[in-house]
């Protein structure tokens, strides 16, 4: 389950990260294969697999994690010049199995992506 991914052991601090945001909801580190010039991933400390897991009762902690995505791209320079990215299952090109946001800018973003 996703307490054992790559990301719940970064979440529980058994494995380092480049980390650049950490509350007790949630845990934003830089990307190890950056798609751009800023690539942070955004975690849930809650182990959630997948977004369409999620239950009602985590409507405040997806919400908190979208007000820090936009804190997060503030920080690292680019204000409101970024995209949000959620992979749902493998076939939408999920590969760790914890549910995570990628914020993405610093350079033109095409349409449609993917």
């Amino acid at each position: 389950m996703s307490e054992d991914t790559i990301f719940g052991k970064i979440s529980r601090g058994e494995l380092p990260a480049n980390i650049v945001y950490e509350d007790d909801q949630c845990l934003g580190f830089r990307d190890m294969y950056p798609a751009a010039p800023m690539h942070i991933l955004l975690i849930p400390r809650k182990p959630i697999p997948r977004l369409c897991d999620a239950q009602a009762e985590d409507q405040a902690l997806l919400g908190h994690m979208m007000l820090v995505a936009s804190q997060i791209a503030e920080q690292e320079g680019f204000g409101d010049k970024y995209r949000l990215v959620v992979n749902n299952g493998a076939e939408a090109g999920q590969s760790v199995f914890h549910l995570h946001l990628h914020i993405i800018g610093g350079r033109s973003l095409s349409w449609p992506p993917g």
